[in-house]
């Protein structure tokens, strides 16, 4: 949308439905997707930047509420105006959760840790969300799942013919190459032959992580344009990996063990618990290490930097380096374990 005369109109209209006035329609730094707004000091509009984009607004209206009532810190939808009777694309007003990001604060080691912490148990109340079986295997009480928009990841490349390509083309030469096929081969015995799938925010990176600065308290988790029903082990795949097993930690605490996603969310009859928990410990530190990997990989060819775009786009040469360093620290078992040289 253009700050045009126009645009000033429609903003100033939708201001007024929420009893704010036009001059306290405030811009902030906006993401990819969406132009973002505050309207006075409890109120963000969002609306998207083009036609392109508005598909990801109608899947966030249908997720956020769903997310709410499993308990995640997220800020409520109060209107999402689908009849483009201000503007040529719908908005989205929500509320606005007190904090600042978390990619702007500089934070102690041991408060950095406690956020992570309760972002991991944020994850673990969101993962207990998953598609309701099919109706030819659905028990009497599951329905067909109805989450407008969300997309289902079924996307599960086996990583090591992308490294056979990154050798053919140069990226790679032959010993990292084995070296990464000999950690794909590894790591694959603890994958399951179907992983789990459960709602998935999508864009777990600091941009997206609201922060009380006095305080250290994850205060909402924003921007769930990219949520879609996943393997829970990809959520964890935009943050570098030093960050992973404070996460983990706090996914337990809330959850048990990754995987074990306790009773059942009370969602109406439109979802279903995850039943079948995934592999214990081991296997998904040996998940989250395989799609770190695959991502840092799968930019190779792509490796220029994007520091407007909302999630972690370090080239992927630092992406390497930083699980490198990760397994070079002494991490924490069962991690310590994946470090052992490979034979």
């Amino acid at each position: 949308m253009e700050d045009d005369e126009n645009g000033q109109e429609a903003l100033a209209a939708i201001a007024a439905r929420h009893r704010i006035p036009a001059e306290e329609v405030r811009p902030i730094p906006s993401g990819v997707a969406n132009h973002v707004y505050l309207l006075g000091d409890h109120m963000v509009l969002r609306i998207p930047r083009t036609e392109a984009f508005v598909a990801d607004l109608v899947k966030e209206a249908a997720v956020i509420p769903a997310a709410r009532r499993a308990g995640v810190l997220t800020p409520e939808v109060i209107t999402f105006d689908d009849t483009r009777s201000e503007m040529n694309v719908p908005y989205m007003v929500l509320g606005r959760a007190p904090g600042v990001d978390l990619a702007q604060l500089e934070l102690s080691e041991t408060a950095t840790q406690k956020v992570l912490h309760q972002v991991g148990r944020e994850l673990a109340k969101l993962h207990r969300l998953s598609p309701a079986a099919p109706p030819a295997t659905a028990t009497a009480t599951a329905t067909t799942m109805v989450l407008p928009g969300v997309p289902v990841d079924r996307a599960a490349e086996d990583p090591r013919p992308l490294v056979a390509r990154l050798l053919a083309y140069g990226y790679l030469d032959a010993s990292a190459a084995r070296w990464l096929t000999e950690w794909f081969n590894r790591l694959s015995e603890h994958l399951p032959a179907e992983p789990q799938q459960t709602l998935v925010h999508g864009d777990i990176a600091p941009q997206n992580l609201l922060v009380s600065p006095r305080t250290a308290d994850l205060t909402g988790i924003v921007d769930w344009g990219d949520a879609q029903w996943a393997d829970p082990a990809t959520e964890f795949a935009k943050f570098p990996l030093s960050a992973v097993p404070a996460m983990l930690d706090g996914y337990r605490g809330q959850s048990g063990e990754p995987g074990d996603l306790g009773d059942p969310v009370d969602l109406g009859d439109r979802m279903e618990t995850a039943e079948e928990p995934p592999a214990r410990t081991h296997a998904w530190e040996a998940r989250v290490l395989w799609h770190h990997l695959h991502w840092a990989l799968g930019r190779l060819m792509d490796p220029v930097p994007r520091p407007g775009e909302r999630h972690w786009t370090a080239p992927p040469a630092s992406r390497l380096l930083s699980i490198l360093r990760f397994f070079a620290a002494a991490p924490p078992a069962p991690w310590s374990a994946l470090a052992q040289p490979v034979r």
